[in-house]
This record gives structure tokens, C-alpha cells and sequence, in this order.
């Protein structure tokens, strides 16, 4: 796994290698969440294709009637997935863009340097531990 690369944990200050391993991380993320609401749209896509089939076709049957109700929960999951797979994938990009502006690894808050361990964990953070827990606390 690209973490592995992560140089010696025991402080925050980021080497080059740790920035590089950490973007790599990042742009994997990238991918692995466009390819999830690619997927996520191809789904809703065929489920509506289907639906107006259903629409312009004879007469639901018993399948069909079972199928329609299985189809409202199912779009509902697609659509809380997504919209967790968008947060996720606005909050990657603007980790590789505070990478970018030379800002990564800073908290958003405080502006303390992020333990390398979190950035470690969570590559996209925007806050050092404390903060966001203060943050969390809050909501």
C-alpha cells in the first residue's frame, strides 16, 4: 500500500517522499470515487430505463410489483452513496490543491502541522485531531 512509504511517524514535518506517497494516496482516492458515482449514475440509469419500460409495457405483475418496491430503498442507497462519494471526493480535491498551494498538511483551524499519523489515516483531513474533534463536538 502507498502509506508503507511513510517515513518515521514520530513527528508532523512531511518529507518529499511523504508528500509523494500521500498525493498518490490521494489521486487513487480520486479514481476509486469517480469510478463509484460513475457506476452509482450507470445504476440509476438502467433503473429508470427499466421503470419506463415497465411504464410504456402491458400490465405489472406480481415481479414487477415486488421489483417497484425494492426500487425506492435501493435509489435512496444509491443516492446517500453518492452524495457521501462526492463529499469525500470534493474533500480529496482540496487536499491535492492545498498540496498544489504548498498548504497541505496544515490545520484549517489553528494552523498547526497535522500529526503525520492522521494524514497517514485520513490523507484528505483538514484539521489536526483536536480540532476536529472540536468541531464534532459542536454539530
Amino acid at each position: 500500500m502507498v502509506n508503507d512509504r511513510i517515513t518515521d511517524d514520530r513527528d508532523t514535518a512531511l518529507s518529499a517522499d511523504d508528500l509523494a506517497a500521500l498525493r498518490e494516496n490521494l489521486h487513487e482516492q480520486r479514481v476509486f470515487r469517480q469510478e463509484q458515482l460513475k457506476q452509482l449514475r450507470q445504476a440509476q440509469q438502467t433503473q429508470q430505463a427499466q421503470q419506463a419500460h415497465q411504464l410504456s409495457g402491458a400490465a405489472a405483475n406480481r415481479t414487477d410489483a415486488s421489483r417497484d418496491r425494492r426500487a425506492g430503498p435501493q435509489a435512496e442507497v444509491r443516492g446517500k452513496l453518492a452524495a457521501s462519494a462526492r463529499m469525500v471526493l470534493a474533500d480529496v480535491e482540496a487536499a491535492l490543491a492545498r498540496m498544489d498551494q504548498g498548504g497541505y498538511g496544515g490545520c484549517g483551524l489553528c494552523r498547526e502541522p497535522i500529526d503525520r499519523a492522521r494524514l497517514t489515516v485520513v490523507p484528505q483531513a483538514r484539521y489536526c485531531t483536536r480540532c476536529q474533534q472540536v468541531r464534532e463536538a459542536g454539530r
